[in-house]
This record gives structure tokens, C-alpha cells and sequence, in this order.
């Protein structure tokens, strides 16, 4: 590292500036100067020595894609001269198990135990709509109990209503479906779900009695049944829509002083499962946060806890790194499977996975998917890859998972979140502002000027490292703060009441 520019690996053929960059300012590289060509914004990638058209352009020692046309040092490298290309990857599965990290037994956080063993780091009550048609009845409900009418039950966060555009016109009991009822189910089941009801139409091809069975949910965990009462709405038995949200508005009243009976106790780091997202992602993004949460990934993965990893299409063109390290082949083999699905999911649309990067992501330095998947996928650390899932499916195991999910921020965490994810870190670039109830939002700036402009949205900046900070030092900060979230410290997207509109389940397939 040099005051204006990166050296992620000796055999990169371009460094990334840390700062914006003017035509004649000069980068040093393993002590040669390179004179800048044109100007260069912060997170973009400069040139360090010539590179012919069609020969690979190499970041964080691995390729990126290739040069469409004769590029000479200093020159600016982008979407005009770079393209992701296609060449052999060599997944080396299991190859490369890490070897099993000292154990970490003395970080504890303040959480909600529940009957069946997991633990809250929040404590809402859930009105959960199962079809779009009753969205409107499920938002009423929950608005109803603004926070006056909450002021006797201190240790209830809130009522949020679920609410979602499917739940009809889809194949019965096809991938879809399967996949909503694995996310309305995951999101009554959680741990930070203190208790919930569901609302219906009545007449949905997502028909309420299959998502009770294939679910089998529990209103609230730990009370006896003849304390609860039934958690099922539905509109067209109960009268209409009026008369459901009045009885929907009783059912919240009978459940907030039990809800309120959960109180906070010492638990230990094992017990958190942490989504990580990237999103609004830059060119600092790969070497700044994302890095940094990785550290903290590993911190938690030591101290018996679990980090998911999501995003498989921005994975893609960096799965070769963590086939390496899988458990066992099978865990390997499932990881390339839903590569390869994805492939052709985006095929039958005739669309591509490399149309990732985005906008904003290109505006902000990163050119090809692979480039942006090499940087994304440094969020997960260095731990043993111990299970892939399916999107929004239970997560059981321990230590580094990575869950199948779109890249789109709210479906990709939607998904981990209904698997079970009790706290959230989202990195941005950009400036993403993100949050997701139930599970609480933290969020990573890459670098300080974006931080900065943003302060009021930012939990922390991660950006420090362009000034010199290790990721090390960083990453002890976020596991610190994730500690500190998950004992109930707000966040910044917390504190302004963001996370109700999130809400976003993935669901494949026609709508019929």
C-alpha cells in the first residue's frame, strides 16, 4: 500500500487507487513509479505495466477478465478495455481444509433464550401475510400498535407485518411454493419472533393448512397449548377485512404480555448465526470491508458460532476458492450444482450472470462479475465451507455456510434471515441504506468520504484501512459491535425505523 494507491498480490498487473486521481500523479508499485494517464476516481484500477489485448487482467492474484485492447501503464482499466471473458477454473475440492481454529469460549452477548434451545437477539411479534391479498389486513394490524400502545411491554422490539407479492398463481406445492412456505415458516419460527399470527384470504394457492404441516409451526415456544390460542386468520371465514383486522388486533393484545415475559440473559458468541451482504458495492469494497467482516466471520466461526455466506451469483467466478476448502466433496459438489443451475436460470430469460456488476457498482470501480465476486466472497473469511443450502432453509451447522440466494440485497437476505440469521452486515460502497427486521442491520462503509456523507445510516467505517488500519484491527471491531448489537444496542437503520419494507422472499418459477 502507497498513499494513493493498493497492491492487493505480486502478480496483480493493476493496483486500485485509494483516493481520486489526476492525470500525472504517480502511483509506486514495489518500488517503481507509475505516472497516472487520465484521472482515476477512488476504488478504480490503474494500469501498473502493459497489458495486450486478450491477455487476462489479474486482482487479488487471480484473474478478472481480459483486456480487449492494448493497455499501457498508468491508463485507466474499466468496462471500456476489460471484459470477464471465459476460461478454466480449477476447483481443487478440498484441497485446501484450513486447519481448525483455536477456540474462542470467553465472548458472550445479552440474548433471549427460547424453549428450543436458539436465542433472540430481538423480541417482536410477527403478523405474517400468506398471500398478497391479505398484505393490507397484516400492515393494518401492525400499524395499529404504534408505540404508545406498546409502552407497557418494555421487552417487546415491536409488531411487524410480513407482507409479500405471491403466495397465488403458482404451481401447488412446486419450487416456489416450497420456497415461500420455507420463508413465512422461517420467519414465524425465529428465534428473535417472540410470537406471530398468520393472515389469509382463504382461496390462495399457498393454501394455509400445507404451510402448517410442512412447517410445523408453534405460535409461541414454550407456553402451553392451552395458553395459545389458534395463529390462523382467515379473511373470507371471519367476515372480510374489517373483521379480520379487528380480530387480529385482539389476537396481538392476548399475545403481547406473554411475548413480554422474555427477558435478556448471558449467552454465549455460539449462539449467534450472522448473515453477511454486500451491497451498493465499490472497488474498495474486496479490500476494505469485506475483507475486515471476513475477520470477523472467522472470530465468530472460532468462538463455535455460524456465518452465512449468500449471493451465489456473486460467488460465480470465485467458486474455485472455496471448493477448495469444503468439508467433504458432496459440500463441494452442491456448491458447483447451483452454479450450474444458475447458469441456466439466467439463460431461460436470455439474460447472463456477468449483467452483475450493476450501475453503480461499475460507477464505483468494478468491472466484471468475477472481479466483484473475488471481493464479495472475502466477507465468509477463511474458515472450512461446512454446508451449502438452499434458499431460506433451516441452518443447522456450526461454523462457515454458504445459503443459495439472488444477489438483490432484501430477497438474498430475506433468505438467510428466515434460515435463522439473528444479526445482520451489510457492506456498502455506495451507501446502501438497509435494514431487515426482525434481525438487526449493522452496516460497513468501504471508505471514509462515503462514510463521512452518510454518518447518520453507517454503523461503522471500515474505510480506516485505506488510511493504514489492519484488518485484523478492523474485524475485531466488528465482532465487537456485533456483540454489542445482538445485546440489544440499536443500529443506525434501527434507530430510524428501517426494516419493515425489506421484506422480500425469492420465488422461481411462472406466475400462473
Amino acid at each position: 500500500m502507497t498513499a494513493n494507491a493498493i497492491h492487493l498480490h505480486s502478480s496483480d498487473n493493476i493496483c486500485v487507487a485509494s483516493e481520486d486521481l489526476q492525470s500525472g500523479d504517480c502511483v509506486m508499485v514495489d518500488e517503481e513509479t507509475v505516472t497516472v494517464q487520465q484521472a482515476i476516481k477512488m476504488g478504480h484500477k490503474v494500469a501498473i505495466a502493459s497489458v495486450a489485448s486478450g491477455e487476462a487482467v489479474r486482482k487479488y492474484g487471480q484473474i478478472i477478465g481480459f483486456a480487449t485492447q492494448e493497455i499501457g501503464p498508468g491508463d485507466w482499466v474499466h468496462s471500456h478495455n476489460l471484459v470477464n471473458g471465459d476460461f478454466e477454473r480449477d476447483y481443487a475440492k478440498c484441497e485446501s481444509i484450513p486447519e481448525a481454529p483455536t477456540p474462542v469460549t470467553d465472548r458472550q452477548f445479552m440474548g433471549y433464550r427460547r424453549a428450543d434451545g436458539r436465542v433472540g437477539t430481538r423480541n417482536y411479534i410477527a403478523v405474517i401475510s400468506t398471500v398478497n391479498c391479505s398484505a393490507s389486513v397484516a400492515k393494518n394490524v401492525a400499524k395499529y400498535f404504534e408505540e404508545d400502545r406498546l409502552s407497557d411491554y418494555s421487552n417487546v422490539d415491536g409488531v411487524i407485518a410480513f407482507t409479500h407479492q405471491s403466495g397465488c398463481g403458482m404451481q401447488y406445492q412446486g419450487p416456489g411454493h416450497q420456497m415461500l412456505n420455507r420463508v413465512l415458516g422461517g420467519m414465524a419460527k425465529h428465534p428473535n419472533i417472540g410470537g406471530y399470527l398468520l393472515i389469509g384470504l382463504g382461496c390462495e394457492q399457498g393454501a394455509m393448512g400445507i404451510l402448517l404441516q410442512d412447517q410445523k409451526l408453534v405460535q409461541i415456544q414454550g407456553v402451553p397449548a392451552e395458553r395459545q390460542g389458534p395463529p390462523v386468520f382467515v379473511m373470507q371465514d371471519l367476515g372480510g377485512t374489517a373483521a379480520t383486522i379487528e380480530a387480529g388486533i385482539r389476537e396481538v393484545e392476548r399475545l403481547l404480555p406473554l411475548v413480554d415475559q422474555a427477558r435478556r440473559e448471558p449467552c454465549p458468541a455460539s449462539d449467534l448465526v450472522l448473515a453477511t451482504e454486500c451491497g451498493g458495492s465499490d472497488g474498495n469494497s474486496g479490500v476494505t470491508a469485506n475483507p475486515a467482516l471476513g475477520v470477523a466471520a472467522d472470530r465468530l466461526v472460532a468462538s463455535g458460532g455460524t456465518a452465512i455466506l449468500g449471493e451465489t451469483t456473486e460467488i460465480y467466478g470465485a467458486e474455485h476458492l472455496l471448493t477448495r476448502r469444503a468439508r467433504t466433496i458432496e459440500v463441494a459438489d452442491k456448491l458447483l450444482e447451483r452454479i450450474e443451475w444458475w447458469k441456466w436460470y439466467v439463460g431461460v430469460f436470455g439474460a447472463e450472470i456477468d449483467n452483475n456488476p450493476s450501475v453503480g457498482n461499475k460507477a464505483g470501480g468494478l468491472t466484471t462479475i468475477t472481479e466483484k465476486s473475488l471481493g464479495a466472497v472475502a466477507k465468509g473469511g477463511t474458515s472450512t465451507l461446512e454446508h451449502v443450502y438452499e434458499y431460506a432453509e433451516q441452518v443447522t451447522a456450526s461454523g462457515f455456510v454458504i445459503m443459495d440466494t439472488p444477489g438483490y440485497d432484501p430477497a438474498s437476505v430475506t433468505g438467510m434471515v428466515a434460515g435463522g440469521a439473528n444479526v445482520v452486515v451489510f457492506t456498502t460502497g455506495r451507501g446502501s441504506c438497509f435494514g431487515c427486521k426482525p434481525s438487526p442491520s449493522i452496516k460497513l462503509a468501504t471508505n471514509t468520504p462515503m462514510f463521512d456523507r452518510m454518518e447518520a445510516d453507517m454503523d461503522l467505517n471500515a474505510g480506516t484501512v485505506l488510511q493504514g488500519e489492519s484488518l485484523d484491527s478492523v474485524g475485531e471491531r466488528i465482532f465487537d459491535m456485533i456483540l454489542r448489537v445482538a445485546s440489544g444496542e440499536p443500529t443506525k437503520s434501527e434507530a430510524q425505523g428501517i426494516g419493515d419494507e425489506e421484506f422480500l422472499p425469492w420465488i422461481v418459477g411462472p406466475t400462473l
